[in-house]
Formats: C-alpha cells, sequence, structure tokens
C-alpha cells in the first residue's frame, strides 16, 4: 500500500497553539496512510529565522519529495507558498491559519506589505485552513480567496484526557480564593494588562482572590510593573511558560480569557474539556458563535477591562466552588474527530492534484 508522505512544517515546538496543534497532528495522523515528516525551521534546519530558512527548506523539500506540506503558521506560509514554483508540480500544499487576518495586522507588528503578502500567496494554496467559519469568511471578503480553497478545521484537543484526570490531580493553589486562571503569551494581543484592571476590581469584592498567568513574553516586565502599580503583586502569580497548563485546573474557580483578538485559542479549548467555568472577552467573530449563551461560559460585553471585570464579579458570585461544567460545544474538538477530519481533507485535496 503506498502511504502518502506528509511534510508538517512549524518554525518550532514551542508552547503556542499553532505548535500543539502541529504537535498532535504529528503524534496522531494514521502511520498506515502517511509517512509522516516534521520540519522544524528554527531548530532542525538551524536558522534563527523563518526568512533565512528557504534554500535550507528548498533543500529538504527536494529530498523528501512530500505529497502534500501541511504549513502552520503565517510566516513561515508565505515562505512554502513563495517557493511553490520551485516544487513538483503534483504537491499539495496546504497552509493553517492561526488568527484572523485583522488581528495579524493589528497586533503583530507585521510589515506594512503583510496584506499583500497575503493577497499575492494565499491563493497559491490547495487549502487554507482555517479555524472557525468566521475567519474563513472573513479571508473570502478579505483576500478575494474562493470559498472552494478554504476549510474549517476543528483543532485537535485531548478531550478524554483532560476530562478523566481533573478530578484527581493534586491542586497548586492555596488560600480561600477564588482562583483565576489565565494562560497564553505575553503580547499586547492577549490583553493581560485588560485583565489586571479587572482583577483589580474583583478584589475588592473578593479580597482573597488569586490570578495565576501562564505565558512568557515581551509584555512580562510591563505587566509586572502594572500589578505593582495596581497594588496585586501578592495575589497575581506569573508562573512562566507551562508545558502542561491543566495542572492548573484542579481548583481553579474559573478560565479567563482576556484577549483582544483572538482565532480560537486552544488554551480555551483545554480549559473547556477540563470543565473550568470560562470568562472571555467577545475577541472574534468565531469565539463569539462559540461561546454565546453556553452554560458555564461568560462573555463580556465588548473588549474592554470594565465589561470583563463585570462579566467576572458576574461569575464569582454565581459560582459554587470548583464547580465544573461539561461544556458540550468542546465535542467537536476531539482529538479523534479533529484528526479525521485532517486525514479528509488530505487525501481530498491529494485526489484533487491527482487527477
Amino acid at each position: 500500500m503506498h502511504r502518502l508522505k506528509v511534510l508538517l512544517l512549524i518554525p518550532h515546538l514551542g508552547g503556542g497553539g499553532a505548535e500543539r496543534v502541529t504537535a498532535h497532528l504529528a503524534r496522531n495522523l494514521s502511520s498506515t496512510k502517511y509517512e509522516l515528516h516534521l520540519g522544524l525551521i528554527t531548530h532542525a534546519l538551524g536558522r534563527s529565522r523563518v526568512r533565512a530558512a528557504a534554500i535550507p527548506l528548498l533543500r529538504l523539500i527536494r529530498l523528501l519529495q512530500p505529497d502534500v506540506i501541511l504549513s502552520g503558521m503565517a510566516h513561515l506560509n508565505f515562505l512554502v507558498l513563495m517557493m511553490r514554483p520551485f516544487l513538483r508540480r503534483n504537491t499539495c500544499v496546504l497552509v493553517r491559519q492561526n488568527a484572523s487576518i485583522s488581528a495579524s495586522l493589528a497586533f503583530a507588528e507585521l510589515p506594512i506589505g503583510t496584506r499583500i503578502l497575503y493577497r499575492l500567496f494565499y491563493p497559491r494554496a490547495d487549502r487554507v485552513i482555517c479555524q472557525t467559519p468566521a475567519m474563513a469568511a472573513e479571508l473570502a471578503a478579505q483576500l478575494g480567496i474562493p470559498t472552494l480553497r478554504l476549510a474549517v478545521l476543528p483543532n485537535p484537543v485531548q478531550v478524554e484526557m483532560l476530562r478523566t484526570s481533573r478530578e484527581d490531580a493534586p491542586t497548586q493553589w492555596s488560600g480561600a480564593g477564588p482562583h483565576l486562571l489565565a494562560v497564553g503569551r505575553l503580547s499586547r494581543e492577549k490583553g493581560f494588562d485588560l485583565l489586571l484592571n479587572a482583577f483589580a476590581k474583583v478584589c475588592e469584592t473578593f479580597p482573597n482572590a488569586d490570578l495565576v498567568i501562564a505565558g512568557a513574553g515581551p509584555e512580562h516586565a510591563a505587566l509586572q510593573a502594572e500589578c505593582r502599580r495596581l497594588g496585586l503583586a501578592a495575589a497575581v502569580r506569573f508562573a512562566g511558560y507551562v508545558d502542561h497548563p491543566h495542572s492548573y485546573f484542579p481548583g481553579a474557580s474559573a478560565f479567563v480569557l482576556s484577549s483582544r483578538q483572538e482565532g480560537l485559542p486552544n488554551a480555551l479549548l483545554e480549559a473547556a474539556a477540563g470543565g473550568l467555568p470560562i470568562v472571555a472577552l467577545p475577541a472574534s467573530a468565531g469565539l463569539k458563535d462559540l461561546l454565546r449563551s453556553q452554560p458555564g461560559v461568560w462573555l463580556a460585553q465588548e473588549v474592554s477591562s470594565e465589561a470583563l471585570g463585570s462579566s467576572l464579579l458576574l461569575a464569582l458570585k454565581a459560582l459554587r466552588p470548583c464547580q465544573r461544567f461539561e461544556h458540550a460545544f468542546v465535542e467537536q474538538f476531539r482529538m479523534d474527530r479533529a484528526i479525521h477530519a485532517y486525514e479528509e481533507l488530505i487525501d481530498l485535496v491529494f485526489k484533487e492534484g491527482a487527477r
């Protein structure tokens, strides 16, 4: 039986959602159907930046001769699509979009010409994989990508593992609480400055409340300074990068998503799989569609510290200690379902290319 040769590309296997999704694909795509290869651009190819890896990456692709390439981050997507004229004619290229175009341009400090890069190169992809229907609609409207070239696939999440492990694990919290958990890169788009100001209001009603922020990034020093300014240094813990954020789920009162803009973060989906109550800002149309009117979810009316603080207070006043929810919406992201969806797309695109 001929196995399709699939090359998964990601800059590195750090702690972000794109890296986590790629790692899940590498571990769970069928080894019977596919010969899987994982390319780590800034590690295995020895380049500190993706843009410096063009020649080594092209050499790797020509050596492997993959049937399908799946790239998992925007700046790497550009590079792979730029190289497409130099690839075998029947090599299929899939690129995965992790955030809305507007969010990427607004918060990622990308060059002014990035929208031009999207318009030039994304139409070269056999499929652009989106996380939500709203993201796909934005790509179609803003970049003119035909809807047949867009695919909405669920992020793979270890739902069963997170559900079964949540009851007997030791807690990492102390004190009366309530205990709030936030996870993400310490960067402006994640809105942790909004969270700190909202948390200050929470502490006026719940003086024993504490907050753990798990993540690393360029805003670390500024956020610590904001903590001190707000008098929260004793109540807020910056845990740094945490390989397994679910270790903080036992004992947590709620998970908080404070992002100004967001695609569909794995941290949120994992918290939902763990049953945590969720308090979130309406960071994207896709998130609003997913979370609106869900039991155990408090979705703020707008993106602001005031709205987030109000939603936190509503949630904490309504919740029982360590209350958990089933969050039925997370079922679509179960590992087996998500992997099956990716395999169906890989097979479909390869068949189209082979005609």
